[in-house]
């Protein structure tokens, strides 16, 4: 993987050193049903019956273009970039979390031209990091989302809800389902961001949820902590 692609995520992912220099990480790999990863069976796509509000729910329109640059409210992260070529079909379309009542259309992520990366211009929809691997293939995927607005909560509100064994599915284009579990959850620093360990080289596939967390600087404006999910 290429190293430190600076990654922004609205209202407060901040700066950490640059990836790819750890060691890999052993973690399961996922359940998958998808026509990209050999003995997979296709699954149709899930309904979802959660408690708690579904956020965004629908099909992404690939001409809503709902992802925008950073702004002064934005703050940014380094991960690689995988390059690897990802099929129409293997694109995800939709994150889908029973637990925590989230079904929400995801928008594509892409990098900036100062190296950070675009973020979700809808509160109420998740994005997919496309410079980093897609759900389903080897390394990890990242699924980044606000976790409020100055009008309420937003899609990722109640992410750090999200425990052991709880189930996170991803639709991609072609219908297929590539299903995650969760195996934890650590909330921190984002002067002591884990770069290496959140974005660093693995043997499977991965999915990484990150939204923010903590106290807000009354500085900046800008929370002081990241929640990352790690799933597989």
């Amino acid at each position: 993987m290429a190293a430190g692609v600076a990654v922004v995520l609205g209202l407060g992912i901040a700066a950490a050193a640059a990836a790819g220099r750890g060691e890999p990480v052993a973690m399961p790999t996922p359940e998958v049903s998808s026509s990209s990863v050999p003995s997979a069976s296709a699954s149709p796509s899930p309904e979802v019956s959660a408690d708690g509000p579904s956020e965004g729910e629908g099909s992404r329109d690939p001409a809503a273009g709902e992802a925008h640059d950073a702004t002064s409210n934005d703050a940014s992260i380094p991960v690689p970039a995988s390059g690897a070529e990802v099929a129409a079909g293997d694109r995800p379309v939709e994150v889908v979390i029973p637990a925590i009542g989230v079904r929400s259309s995801l928008v594509d992520l892409g990098i900036a031209g100062d190296g950070t990366m675009q973020v979700p211009s809808d509160f109420a929809r998740a994005g997919w990091l496309t410079a980093a691997p897609a759900p389903g293939q080897r390394g990890p995927a990242v699924i980044a989302g606000h976790v409020d607005s100055h009008e309420g909560p937003a899609v990722f509100f109640r992410l750090s809800e999200l425990v052991a064994g709880d189930e996170v599915r991803v639709v991609q284009a072609d219908g297929d389902v590539v299903s995650f579990t969760v195996r934890g959850k650590e909330s921190f620093a984002k002067d002591e961001f884990p770069t290496d360990r959140v974005y660093g080289p693995v043997p499977g596939p991965v999915l990484r949820l990150i939204t923010c967390s903590g106290e807000v600087d009354p500085v900046s404006g800008h929370y002081v902590d990241n929640t990352v999910v790690f799933a597989s």
